[in-house]
């Protein structure tokens, strides 16, 4: 018996070719692996579609427009080139948003992720009434835009309730002009986010410290620890991926800011009162004045700055959590 049928009785009869040089098994295994990408482009491709459709087309149409003097009705004509973008950057008006938004981006940080923690910790402890907070410090953050812009707009109004109280406790000294005065309109707006978003980070918050094994808080507290050094030590280095994730969403979040300035400072006085963003002045100087074709200019901007924020931290912060998440050969070409 020759070789050549030594191996061929080897093979299984299920496994040997037919007479079109393929063998049964590899036919099956790649009708099989075309079956699994109809499956992934039958379930991914609306969701691939409204993305195009929605996104990249409009950000692609935009980057267009945004080269000429276009007044929003038919097709553009007037070509002005980088016009638009040299008069965007030389109006101080829009620099000033550019800083504005990240104040706003470095305020929330400072100011919403300490907060948010010591809320996690509380609520993170068993007490009677603790389900009723949670829900509580929640519900500002499924509260309309509309009707919380409304709201603190008419409380903080130089007659609004704010000052009356205080003039009917006796702190008239403390009454001001906290919409209207450049030195506290910022301030004033941080306090307003604050209170609208920290139910959103809590919650996070409280997520991430459920996955926190109880041993290593036994372990520590037999060891002496303290409560306070065990949630340093312990609870806020574990809850890393948590804040940087939040962290995240906050900057994006403060850096496309629009419906709470636009709506409690109204369209023209957000700039003089030092509350303007990026989106508000391309509200206003694209749509309100009729400009379409600065106002895709400035859209354009924002999405750049967005992106090269998201691109840097991605790089910088978060790649410590996706190199973690990844294993195998692909994780080692990432380390």
């Amino acid at each position: 018996m020759t070789g050549t049928q030594v191996m061929a009785e080897a093979v299984p009869e299920s496994d040997r070719r037919t007479g079109t040089g393929v063998s049964p098994a590899l036919v099956r295994r790649a009708r099989a692996d075309w079956r699994k990408r109809g499956e992934i482009a039958l379930l991914s491709g609306p969701a691939l579609l409204m993305f195009v459709g929605f996104v990249i087309l409009p950000v692609g149409m935009a980057s267009v427009y945004g080269f000429f003097k276009w007044n929003g009705f038919g097709w553009p004509t007037q070509f002005v080139g980088l016009d638009n973008y040299i008069h965007m950057w030389q109006d101080h008006t829009f620099r000033d948003a550019v800083v504005h938004n990240f104040a706003i981006v470095v305020l929330s940080l400072v100011l919403q992720g300490p907060i948010a923690i010591l809320f996690a910790l509380l609520l993170n402890q068993k007490f009677r009434g603790r389900s009723l907070i949670r829900v509580l410090i929640f519900v500002p953050y499924v509260i309309s835009e509309v009707i919380v812009g409304t709201g603190w707009n008419l409380m903080m109004q130089d007659s609004g309730a704010l000052n009356s109280l205080l003039g009917k406790l006796g702190l008239g000294f403390l009454q001001h002009s906290w919409l209207a005065d450049p030195k506290l309109a910022l301030w004033t707006l941080m306090v307003i986010i604050t209170w609208k978003y920290i139910g959103f980070a809590v919650i996070l918050m409280l997520a991430g410290m459920q996955s926190i094994p109880e041993e290593l808080f036994e372990a520590a507290a037999i060891d002496g620890a303290g409560f306070w050094k065990i949630q340093w030590n312990i609870t806020v280095p574990l809850l890393g991926p948590t804040i940087r994730i939040w962290a995240f969403l906050s900057i994006i979040g403060a850096l496309q800011l629009f419906d709470l300035v636009n709506i409690i400072w109204g369209q023209y006085i957000s700039a003089t009162a030092g509350t303007s963003t990026m989106a508000t002045y391309m509200y206003q100087n694209g749509h309100l004045a009729g400009s379409y074709g600065f106002g895709n200019a400035v859209a354009v901007m924002l999405f750049l700055i967005t992106l090269v924020v998201a691109l840097i931290y991605q790089r910088f912060v978060l790649r410590r959590d996706t190199d973690g998440a990844l294993t195998g050969d692909s994780g080692k070409a990432r380390r």
